[in-house]
């Protein structure tokens, strides 16, 4: 049985020096498809402090399905994969479930 409870990304993006505006640029695209997915329950984009090359992602789905589905959309394909991908020195994925207390 597929796990319904809802996941949470965490992605932690190390941009190439000089490449961060562009990134950013093609993330807000990204950020906008995103929270037009039914199974996407938000879709968050920071920037660290001490680093302004580093993107910290936080993004929550319904269930591992709707990661699924994010992650195979034309457009994560064209414009993650395609586009920010090779502007990144390092990108860290993490998959977790929120925990209740």
């Amino acid at each position: 049985m597929e796990n319904q409870n809802p996941v949470h990304v965490f992605a932690t993006w190390k941009v190439k020096e000089g490449q961060v505006e562009n990134v950013l640029n093609i993330l807000k695209t990204v950020h906008d498809e995103s929270i037009k997915e039914n199974g996407n329950l938000f879709y968050k984009v920071h920037q660290s402090n001490s680093d302004i090359n580093t993107i910290l992602l936080f993004e929550g789905y319904t269930n591992e399905a709707a990661v699924a589905e994010h992650r195979n959309s034309a457009y994560f394909q064209d414009l993650v994969l395609g586009k920010i991908v090779p502007l990144l020195e390092n990108r860290e994925i993490i998959l977790a479930t929120p925990l209740e207390y």
